[in-house]
Formats: structure tokens, sequence, C-alpha cells
């Protein structure tokens, strides 16, 4: 079974930090074709009964298979052939509480937003680009309301964002939902971008691990935190990992004693999935050690053991890094020591 869990005062001190960051690399010549941003909502929320035929029969070529996914997700539907397509459609967006949530959308995130969040991915997907030249770029950014279903979706070189899912941490809907507050926390913009990215990361290099142990999901996830890193060089690890600023310093206070827990009584190689559940899936935090811990702390100890990995292992480039299915490997030689 594989398991998943789904931000100078002198020219010295200017040119240090230039070389101080070996991921915030140069990408001002790379070229990519700068994202389509399509609007889902807005077209979803124009549809009304006398329209409907008229205007949904355009949403299959416009937004391509991800349409279908759309409605197979949220509103339960086969697709645009489903005999309901028409009735569970209207019935979604003339839902008060989403349409209210659709008007809330609109409000906070502006067509001026949505192109600083466009131009910001923009520059993501080069840096993408210079990391893995050979790989697929996505070539679309699709917002969209789900009626609070998900958050983010890649498909058909599409990044796909439910902007639902980030109206701010006190927002009404979430209390509706009864959303725990450490899930809430961090439903709001300053998480699209690493959410966006983590995803993409997710999408692009999770295969199948030869052994499903704690230290392969641990090195796994360190490994998929280094490439968002790699894409977001300026975006604070709390948001990279989605601590608050106070769980980043709680782990990083207690780096020592976190990592003694898991190497003693050789835990890393521990297999029974609930033991490995308890230190890789979200939460308030980690019962296994304490209510000070921070949730998926095995996630941020193998972020670390990757990061002494690439720091003493300069040759590795990140493509090799994420191809690199050897977790053994990446422990022995990170000569990680907190």
């Amino acid at each position: 079974m594989k398991l998943r869990i789904l931000i100078f005062t002198t020219s010295l001190l200017f040119l240090f930090s230039c070389h101080s960051d070996p991921l915030d690399v140069d990408v001002s010549k790379i070229e990519i074709a700068p994202l389509k941003v399509l609007r889902l909502e807005d077209d979803l929320f124009a549809l009304t009964e006398s329209n409907f035929y008229g205007e949904a029969g355009k949403l299959k070529g416009k937004f391509g298979n991800f349409y279908e996914d759309f409605l197979i997700n949220p509103l339960g539907l086969t697709g645009i052939n489903d005999t309901l397509y028409k009735s569970l459609l209207l019935q979604f967006v003339s839902d008060k509480n989403i349409h209210d949530a659709y008007k809330y959308v609109k409000k906070i995130y502006t067509p001026a937003k949505i192109d600083v969040l466009s131009k910001d991915l923009d520059q993501c997907v080069k840096r993408f680009k210079y990391h893995f030249p050979e790989r697929k770029l996505p070539n679309r950014l699709i917002t969209c309301t789900t009626g609070w279903n998900y958050a983010f979706a890649y498909l058909d070189s599409a990044l796909i964002i439910g902007l639902d899912m980030y109206l701010g941490d006190t927002a009404i809907f979430y209390q509706m939902l009864q959303y725990p507050q450490y899930q809430a926390r961090k439903m709001n913009a300053s998480n699209i971008l690493p959410d966006i990215a983590r995803g993409w990361m997710l999408t692009e290099f999770d295969t199948q691990m030869p052994e499903n142990t704690l230290l392969n999901h641990t090195i796994f996830y360190g490994k998929l935190y280094h490439a968002v890193n790699a894409l977001l060089p300026e975006t604070a690890d709390s948001l990279i990992i989605g601590y608050s600023a106070k769980q980043l310093k709680t782990c990083q206070t207690n780096e020592k004693n976190y990592w003694s827990y898991f190497a003693e009584k050789n835990r890393l190689y521990e297999n029974n999935l609930n033991t490995i559940r308890e230190l890789t899936s979200e939460g308030p935090f980690t019962a296994a050690i304490s209510k000070e811990c921070p949730p998926r702390i095995a996630m941020w100890i193998g972020w670390q053991i990757v990061r002494s990995y690439m720091k003493n292992n300069k040759d590795v480039s990140l493509a090799e890094l994420m191809q690199e299915t050897n977790a053994q490997k990446i422990l022995s030689k990170s000569k990680y020591r907190p």
C-alpha cells in the first residue's frame, strides 16, 4: 500500500547574499510562453436557465479535459453527457453558500491580483524549466470555485486552483464547514503559490517507492520540499512546508531531539502504516512525540536530510536528486548530524 499525505546596506553584503543560496538561480534568459489565465468560475456563474445550452456547450472546448473532471468531482456527474448535467450544474451555481463564496472570491481575487499570481507562476515555471529542461511545462492557469472540494489540481498542462479554498482563515464559510483551526490557518492567499508548487511537484515525481518504510516517505517528502524551495527560493520555509512561524521555530530549536527520536530504535526503518501515518499526517501536532511537536515532523526531518545531502554532494543536480530513489543512499551521503 502506498501512502501519500494529500515568503542591504553595502556592496559586500549584496555580493555575499547573491551567492548564498544555490537554489536562487538566474532565469532571466529562460524563455517560456506566459501562462494563459482562464477563470472558470466566471463562466460557470454566468450560466442561467435561458442561456445554458448556448454557453455551457463552449466550456469543454475552452477548458479541456479539466472541465469534465470538475463536473465529476464537485458535482458528482459523469461528464457533459450525464442526463443530470444541466440540473446539477445550475443547482451548483445557484446554491446560496456557493454563490456567496464566488462573490467573495471575486472581491478578493481581482484581475490585478490574478495577474500578479500568474506572473509569479511564470517565474516558477522558468525555474522548473531551468532544473528540468526535458519535462513538459504547464501553459495555463485555471481558477475556479469548487464548493470547497479541492484546492489544487494539475491536468493537461494546466495549473488549477480552487480560490474558494483561500478566502482567509476567518472566512465565515470555513467556520460554517467546521474546518479545524490548523487547517483553516493555511487557507489564505499567502499559501497559494507554495500549495501550487507542492501539488505540481507531487504530480511530477510521485512514483512508486521500492519499500514502504518511514525512511522512504521521509526522504521522498524531503526531496519534494527541496524542489518546491527551488521553484520558490524567496518563499519562507514555513509556507513551503505549511507550518506557522512558531511551529518552524519549534522544529529548529528541537531539531537534535527530534532527530534522536527517529535515530533511536531504527525508527526510520519502520514499515507499520499506523506509525508512518502518525509521523507524516496533517493535524495540530505529532502526538507520537508531544503536543508541542509540529505535525508531519518526519517530512521536516526529511527536508533537513536532503538539504544536508545537497550541501555535501554539490555535483548532484536537482533533477538527479528527484530521480534518485535510494533513500538509504541519500541518508548515508547526507552526513546529517544536527
